[in-house]
C-alpha cells in the first residue's frame, strides 16, 4: 500500500471516528414550550462548546415526553416534577425513568377573568384545575390554603376531591386537561393553571394570578432519563448546564419571578 493510499485511509478513518465521537454526544431531550424549551435552547451553546449537540423536542401535553423517554425515541425529558413522576410509574410499570436533576420551580396559580379576589368568588362557581393526578391534588392543595375548601390532610400531596372535608361555597370542580385550562379561562370562575401554559396563554402569574404558590414549592421541576443513560457524559454536561449560574440568571432576567430556580 502506498504511502499516500495510508495517509487518505488514516484521514478517512479519523473522519469517522470523530463523526461517532460526535454522534454519541448528541441528545435529544422532549420538553414543553415554556420555559423548558427556552432554557434548553438557551444552553444549547454552552453544551456545544461541551462537544454535545442538543436537540429538543417540544411537545404540548404532558404524556408523550415520557412515553417516547421509556420507548427511547428521545433520551430523556424536562416538564415534569416528581410527584408528577411518580404518578407516572405506577401506572407504567415498565417505566424506567429516573432524576437527573431539579431544574426550577414554576408557581402553581389560580386566574380569573370574572373576579379579582377570592372573596367574591360566588357559591356555587365552577373551578376548573388540571386532570393528572399529582397536579390536581396540587390545586387542591392551594385552595385548601386559601381558604376555597378544607382538605383531610393538608399535607397529602395526592389529594382527590374525596378528601375534601368541607366545601362552604359548594364549588363545583372541574378537572381537565392541563394544556385546555388558560383556553377555557373566560368559560370558568376560577381556574388553576401550571404556569408554562399560563405564560404560553401571555398572562403575567405575578400580576394576574388572584393566588399562587410560593418559591417554597416542593414541585421543582426535573431533568428526566433513562436508567441506562442518566450517568452518560453527554447527560452530566447538560445537568451541569442547567444548573450553572448562567441559567440562573437567565431565568431570573426572563420570568422575573414567574419562574424560579430550584438550585
Amino acid at each position: 500500500m502506498s504511502r499516500t493510499l495510508r495517509t487518505l485511509l488514516a484521514a478517512a478513518l479519523g473522519t469517522l471516528t470523530l463523526a461517532a465521537a460526535h454522534a454519541a454526544d448528541r441528545l435529544v431531550i422532549a420538553a414543553t414550550p415554556v420555559p423548558h424549551a427556552e432554557i434548553l435552547e438557551f444552553v444549547k451553546p454552552m453544551l456545544a462548546k461541551e462537544g454535545v449537540e442538543l436537540e429538543v423536542k417540544v411537545f404540548t401535553d404532558y404524556v408523550q415526553p415520557s412515553m417516547q423517554t421509556n420507548e427511547k425515541r428521545v433520551d430523556g425529558n424536562f416538564f415534569l416534577h416528581k410527584p408528577y413522576l411518580d404518578e407516572f410509574k405506577k401506572k407504567q410499570k415498565n417505566d424506567i425513568q429516573t432524576v437527573v436533576t431539579k431544574v426550577h420551580v414554576e408557581p402553581l396559580g389560580a386566574y380569573s377573568t370574572k373576579h379579582k379576589d377570592v372573596a367574591a368568588i360566588p357559591e356555587g362557581a365552577t373551578v376548573a384545575i388540571p386532570n393528572d393526578p399529582s397536579n390536581s391534588g396540587r390545586a387542591l392543595l392551594l385552595m385548601a390554603r386559601k381558604g376555597l375548601i378544607t382538605l383531610k390532610d393538608l399535607n397529602n400531596i395526592s389529594a382527590t376531591q374525596k378528601d375534601i372535608a368541607a366545601n362552604p361555597k359548594k364549588l363545583k370542580i372541574r378537572e381537565l386537561e392541563a394544556a385546555t385550562l388558560p383556553r377555557i379561562l373566560n368559560q370558568v370562575d376560577l381556574a388553576v393553571i401550571n404556569t408554562n401554559y399560563a405564560i404560553e396563554a401571555g398572562l403575567n402569574p405575578l400580576k394576574d394570578a388572584l393566588f399562587i404558590e410560593d418559591a417554597s414549592s416542593p414541585y421543582a421541576n426535573l431533568l428526566v432519563a433513562r436508567e441506562d443513560n442518566a450517568n452518560s457524559p453527554a447527560m452530566k454536561k447538560l445537568a451541569a448546564a442547567l444548573n450553572s449560574p448562567e441559567v440562573k440568571k437567565f431565568i431570573a432576567d426572563k420570568y422575573k419571578g414567574a419562574v424560579v430556580p430550584a438550585f
